[in-house]
């Protein structure tokens, strides 16, 4: 990717930061109404993100109609439309209010498993992924409950990466580098500590691996499978995602994964991997409208197999 330039760089953080700040000056139930028409304007303008859902659609459910997967994916951009109306808020939201738009309440296998995290110093790191609301999941995790550290790639314009970290890290969240951050997440994991990292995005084959996703083989980051192991962490599948009747978003988790421990390395990674990817794809199949469709999921296929684009 080409450098940016200095112009470049603080004309895209001008845009972004005067958006935020539009937004956030508003109530909070303004600033959604306005990110719901810019998010039907996005689905109607941005044709080549709207064929991609589409496709990604027609591989995951062959068996839906065309206007099953139309619904969905207005679904996805309306959800993406929550999560920046949401996001402006955070600066000015104390934990009482995030409270009141958050119901975090966690079952008692969960409530068990947070007792470990605190008795025995064994470390859990929570699996997430682009489904419902990513950024109010870590945001109000730390808000009600205690901060933890998260896996990130910085943002190519450093402006708005700065931006980005004021607003995540408002209640003492700790963000780590996913670049060569493998030897420290795993140190914060020995510790007991919690790390959050999104793991539902197509990866390159140096960093990732295949396993099932909607019944096709998906090149998926194998970073979180590898520290859960070499630290012996709990991996915990977890969602925050918007309920209608409510018009509050809940927390919603897969089954808790112990990482595979046979001794082949190489089989155990591939065999952690496909259990949390599995936990994802269950929520997403609960929740299909709220996950991000719009990028291109299956986009490294094996060796010798043709593009699914």
């Amino acid at each position: 990717m080409a450098k940016k330039s200095s112009f470049q760089i603080r004309l895209e953080y001008s845009a972004v930061r005067s958006l935020i700040w539009l937004l956030s000056i508003l109530p909070r139930s303004a600033a959604l109404f306005v990110c719901s028409l810019i998010s039907r304007i996005a689905y109607r303008v941005l044709g080549s993100l709207r064929r991609v859902g589409m496709r990604n659609l027609e591989i995951a459910f062959p068996e839906k109609s065309m206007k099953e997967r139309t619904a969905i994916l207005k679904g996805t951009f309306e959800s993406l439309g929550r999560v920046l109306a949401e996001t402006s808020q955070f600066m000015k939201m104390m934990p009482a209010d995030v409270e009141k738009i958050f119901e975090l309440d966690l079952d008692e296998e969960s409530r068990e498993l947070y007792r470990k995290n605190r008795e025995e110093n064994r470390g859990v790191l929570i699996v997430t992924g682009h489904l419902g609301n990513w950024e109010l999941l870590v945001f109000g995790f730390a808000a009600i409950h205690e901060p933890i550290s998260y896996l990130a790639r910085p943002i190519d314009n450093p402006l708005i990466e700065e931006m980005t970290l004021r607003i995540r890290t408002r209640f003492g969240n700790r963000p780590i580098n996913k670049t060569n951050a493998a030897m420290l997440a795993i140190k914060i994991l020995r510790e007991g500590g919690i790390m959050g990292a999104l793991s539902d995005v197509n990866a390159h084959p140096k960093e990732g691996v295949f396993v099932p996703f909607f019944g096709i083989e998906a090149c998926t980051i194998s970073g979180p499978a590898l520290m859960a192991m070499r630290s012996n962490a709990l991996i915990f599948p977890a969602f925050c995602v918007w309920d209608r009747e409510t018009k509050k978003y809940r927390f919603v988790r897969g089954a808790i994964i112990e990482p595979a421990n046979t001794g082949d390395r190489k089989a155990d990674i591939v065999a952690t991997t496909a259990a949390y990817t599995a936990e994802i794809e269950k929520l997403i199949r609960q929740y299909p409208d709220q996950w991000l469709w719009i990028h291109k999921r299956w986009k490294t296929r094996p060796q010798g197999e043709k593009s699914l684009y």
